[in-house]
């Protein structure tokens, strides 16, 4: 009994741990495609309906053309569709991970309104600015920095 007892109690102490380990998108595809422009945001940060709607209007992709030919439009969207959040769609005909309920709840106390427009930020889409391995995936509450 003191066995299971303990091994139940190192099971949950290892949980977070592995938790925030970084979350690399796996697909080559979606990193160097999507990666090129902006960070490639984790696929969980938005729910299928949201991924889908983005990947139809590439051609107008937040005022730029991020066209890509059919076989890699395929590839990425069946990769987000699989990979997709359970998070409820936000708002807009284009839907933005900042415009989330999730987003608001994780940055709105902790985040000065003044920094998303600072010159290092710019803008709540630039994960990276304050996330020093967004890049990797890791969104971890213990790696962020907010630039001064």
């Amino acid at each position: 009994m003191k066995i299971l007892f303990l091994a139940a109690l190192l099971a949950l102490a290892a949980m977070p741990a592995a938790a925030d380990k970084p979350r690399l998108p796996p697909n080559p595809v979606y990193r160097a495609e999507c990666g090129s422009c902006h960070v490639a945001y984790p696929p969980r940060l938005l729910p299928p309906a949201s991924w889908q709607q983005l990947m139809q209007g590439l051609d107008k992709h937040f005022g730029s053309d991020a066209s890509l030919d059919a076989k890699a439009s395929e590839e990425i969207s069946r990769y987000l569709a699989a990979n997709a959040g359970h998070r409820e769609a936000p708002p807009g005909a284009e839907p933005r991970i900042t415009e989330t309920r999730w987003f608001h709840k994780e940055h709105d106390k902790e985040v000065p309104a003044a920094l998303w427009k600072s010159a290092a930020v710019k803008s709540p889409a630039n994960c990276a600015a304050c996330h020093t391995r967004a890049e990797e995936g890791d969104y971890s509450e213990r790696t962020p920095r907010l630039p001064q």
